[in-house]
């Protein structure tokens, strides 16, 4: 199993919801396949450049002698080549303003690349990647359900993500209304540690 680990949270590993659970999660699925190798990738502590015109020009052969072409390319193979040697990607990702951080979004432009991780056919958009994701998220108020959950523009995005590179085994973990004090925190916190012990025992 190869794990593909992305952490979005702005926050550090003391104090981030999301990089304390998805770190869990990872740990724990490396425990139940011992043979498991991890990618690891921070999108906070090397951002990646928010994507322009650049990018359609350097996956274009004809664009391979320019520096700057060179150096995008580069990157994004890279970005592509890992997501595509994973069989498991755990996201760990807060909702900011209802939906990703813009760092995660950065590496999502990176990765949805026409005729590398997806295609398009006369039916339409085709996924050419496999494998399952775990999402792992939080949020200050609750959005699952309830009157906001028409706010949620973070797990329905991100699936939808997922789907479109053709990965549709996705679980959605869940720490919610962590702002709500520190009650409902430890509520949110370790109601989203037991789902993780209950889906990394069934990987």
């Amino acid at each position: 199993m190869n794990i593909l680990h992305i952490d979005a949270s702005a926050s550090d590993a003391a104090t981030s919801h999301t990089r304390r659970l998805s770190r869990e999660l990872v740990d724990r699925l490396k425990a139940a396949n011992p043979d498991a190798t991890v990618a690891y990738r921070d999108v906070v502590a090397n951002p990646l450049p928010h994507v322009d015109m650049t990018i359609r020009q350097a996956w274009t052969p004809e664009n391979s002698a320019d520096p700057l072409l060179v150096e995008t390319i580069g990157r994004s193979k890279a970005l592509v080549e890992e997501l595509k040697a994973a069989d498991v990607v755990v996201v760990g990702s807060p909702m900011y303003n209802f939906t990703v951080p813009s760092t995660l979004k950065a590496w999502i432009d990176h990765v949805l690349i026409a005729g590398q991780t997806f295609s398009y056919t006369a039916e339409g958009p085709r996924g050419l990647l496999s494998g399952k994701a775990y999402l792992v998220l939080s949020s200050g108020g609750i959005y699952s359900q309830g009157p906001f959950a028409a706010n949620d523009h973070l797990s329905t995005y991100l699936q939808a993500i997922f789907r479109f590179l053709g990965i549709n085994d996705i679980e959605v973990i869940r720490a919610e209304g962590v702002a709500y004090g520190p009650d409902q925190d430890q509520v949110a916190m370790a109601s989203a540690a037991e789902k993780i012990e209950v889906l990394s025992v069934a990987a």
